[in-house]
C-alpha cells in the first residue's frame, strides 16, 4: 500500500464514480486519475454481443489500466503526489469473471497477476453502490449512446458480482477499509449536505489513521 494518500472510488457503471472523484480532487487537492473508457474500440460491439466482443474489450482495458496505474506510481505517488482515482484495476475481475469463457478466463487471470503484482494499492477504497433503477435513471441522464444499448439484466447482475467482490476484497485486504456509500440515500451531485457527508467519512478515516489527509477548507 503507498504510503502517500490514494483513493480509489469504486462502484457499478452509472452510479457516480467519476464525479465523486472529481468532488474529492476538488476538495482535497489531489491529482485525479479517471479511466478511459471512450478510447475503448471494443466497448460498444461488447454491450451489444458480450459474448462476441468481452475477451478483447477486457484485455484493452486490462492493457490502458495498467499503463495509468504504471504512470501515477511514476509521476504522482513516488513523489507524495496524493492520487483519487474514479476506479481500481481490481474491477477488471469483477467484469471479467462475469464475462468472460472459462479458458479465457484462466488465461486472462494469469496475465492480470502478472501485471498487477508490484502496482499501488489504495489506502481505502469508496463503494458506491445504488439499486437498478437509481443506476438506470442515471445511464438515461448522462445519456451514453453505447450504454443505453445495455441490457438492464446485465446492470442487474453487475450490481451483485461487485457485492461480492467487495466482500471477497474485505477478507483478502483487511489493511484497506472499504467506506460504503448508498446512491439512493445520498445524492452527492444534486446536493451539496450530501457531499459533505463523504468528506466527514474520509476524515473520519484519516483520524483513525488510514493516512494523512489535508482539506483545503
Amino acid at each position: 500500500m503507498s504510503h502517500t494518500p490514494f483513493i480509489a472510488v469504486e462502484g457499478p457503471i452509472g452510479v457516480g464514480k467519476t464525479s465523486l472523484a472529481k468532488a474529492i480532487s476538488l476538495h482535497y487537492q489531489y491529482h485525479l486519475l479517471k479511466e478511459i473508457v471512450h478510447e475503448n474500440p471494443f466497448l460498444s460491439k461488447f454491450y451489444e454481443n458480450i459474448e462476441e466482443w468481452s475477451f478483447q474489450t477486457e484485455m484493452f482495458f486490462l492493457c490502458n489500466r495498467y499503463k495509468q496505474l504504471e504512470d501515477i506510481q511514476r509521476k504522482f505517488l513516488a513523489s507524495n503526489v496524493p492520487v483519487v482515482a474514479d476506479y481500481h484495476i481490481y474491477k477488471n475481475i469483477i467484469f471479467a469473471q462475469r464475462t468472460l469463457r472459462s479458458d479465457q478466463y484462466e488465461k486472462y487471470t494469469a496475465i492480470y497477476d502478472i501485471m498487477t503484482q508490484d502496482m499501488p494499492k489504495p489506502n481505502f477504497i469508496i463503494y458506491l453502490d445504488a439499486s437498478l433503477p437509481t443506476l438506470l435513471k442515471r445511464i438515461e441522464m448522462r445519456g451514453r449512446e453505447m450504454e443505453l444499448k445495455m441490457d438492464p439484466a446485465y446492470l442487474r447482475q453487475l450490481r451483485e458480482d461487485y457485492e461480492t467482490a467487495m466482500a471477497k476484497w474485505a477478507v483478502e485486504y483487511p489493511d484497506i477499509p472499504i467506506i460504503r456509500i448508498n446512491g439512493d440515500e445520498l445524492d452527492f451531485v444534486q446536493h451539496e449536505q450530501d457531499l459533505q457527508k463523504i468528506f466527514t467519512l474520509i476524515d473520519d478515516a484519516r483520524k483513525e489513521g488510514a493516512f494523512c489527509l489535508e482539506s483545503t477548507r
